[in-house]
């Protein structure tokens, strides 16, 4: 039997492996992953699934993990070694940190141009130029991570790791940019709902999609995507004076990004965002599972739940169809705009944190300084 059999029986073996774990751990094209995950890689993913790690860090950290596999192909033409040493942690940083105008002067600065194209090849590597330095920070902790979880000691606080990826960010200034160039305000929320007045299934769908994600609090578009039936529990209706009563619903979130592993997040919604979600789940039947689910082509709901990336693509496809610039929304947009709308409004911060579940002050309070300075006196003098 030739190594190349060999090869695509393993290979075959560990796509096997991959599926066992797929329904807990959703992953893309999971053929090239068998090809270029090895079986302790596995074997880790497994052990991690068993552990109960959450869906979101179990897929960052396997695309994470097939990334360095990939580059540690491409760059040394092996698999990447358990423990790394010290000096490919270094190597890393220099392939992907680098400064664009000394690259014009010295060919060799940089990545490679043959680990380049092979990483383009494989469709690791899109963007030109060098990363951003909180990928690199990210894929280091990966790294990190996955090196503990095989029971091993990394070196990856050493000094001169320190020292080279800081002297390489200051190398090459890189302005921060947010994960959604615009806000969804409540203004802006408006105008993509006005959109979904066509009365049909996708249109009550989108509409529940959008009020139910910003009045939560700005749920991440994983959490909405995930949302199921029995998440879900009838609260008391709450009194308005001079008004009918609002309907009111708990969401039992579980464990998120932010929370503890036995905490479990509830934040509530009333009024009109629980009558679309009402709406939405009778026109649809949706008795029990995912609450947001795929639409074919001939308006048929199906029992799938929606993708973290389609809820991202209806508040863009809805800010098109606003006459609103789609590249500068994102379903995050839904959580700054949140934060943001309840700045302007006057909802003090910690009562918008108790509904957007933000741990961090200082993350959450940005939102909130950057209404008051556009609306202070300070950026008033003429």
């Amino acid at each position: 039997m030739t190594s190349n059999s060999l090869s695509d029986k393993a290979a075959l073996r560990r796509a096997e492996e991959l599926d066992t774990i797929a329904a807990i751990l959703p992953i893309d094209r999971r053929d090239k992953l068998a090809e270029l995950l090895t079986d302790q890689d596995i074997e880790t993913l497994r052990h991690l699934v068993n552990e109960g790690m959450g869906e979101n860090t179990l897929r960052a950290l396997t695309s994470d993990l097939a990334y360095l596999e990939a580059w540690s192909f491409a760059a040394t033409g092996f698999p990447l070694p358990w423990p790394a040493p010290e000096a490919l942690l270094l190597k890393f940083v220099a392939h992907h940190l680098w400064q664009p105008e000394q690259r014009e002067i010295d060919p060799h600065h940089g990545m490679p141009a043959n680990v380049e194209q092979r990483l383009r090849a494989q469709r690791f590597l899109r963007s030109s130029g060098p990363h951003a330095p909180d990928t690199v920070r990210r894929r280091l902790a990966s790294w990190s991570t996955l090196t503990k979880w095989r029971g091993l000691t990394g070196v990856f606080s050493t000094p001169s790791l320190k020292s080279a990826i800081r002297l390489a960010v200051r190398a090459t200034p890189r302005p921060r940019k947010r994960k959604s160039a615009k806000a969804v305000t409540g203004d802006v929320l408006a105008q993509m709902l006005a959109t979904c007045a066509g009365g049909n299934l996708r249109d009550v769908r989108d509409r529940a999609i959008l009020m139910v994600a910003f009045a939560s609090g700005g749920r991440r578009r994983s959490e909405i995507a995930g949302l199921r039936r029995e998440q879900l529990s009838v609260e008391p209706p709450i009194a308005v004076e001079g008004g009918p009563a609002l309907p009111s619903l708990a969401i039992h979130l579980g464990r998120t990004k932010t929370s503890g592993t036995e905490h479990d997040e509830v934040v509530y919604l009333s009024g009109r965002p629980v009558d679309a979600l009402n709406a939405w789940m009778t026109a649809a039947r949706v008795e029990s599972g995912s609450i947001f689910r795929k639409i074919d082509r001939w308006g048929n709901v199906s029992k799938r739940a929606l993708e973290p990336s389609a809820v991202n693509q209806i508040v863009k496809q809805r800010a098109a169809l606003a006459g609103l610039e789609p590249g500068e929304f994102s379903a995050h947009g839904l959580r700054s705009g949140y934060l943001t709308e309840a700045a302007n409004r006057g909802v003090p911060l910690p009562e918008a944190m108790e509904q957007s579940r933000h741990r961090s002050v200082q993350q959450a309070s940005s939102y909130y300084n950057s209404a008051t300075r556009r609306s202070g006196r300070a950026a008033r003098l003429l």
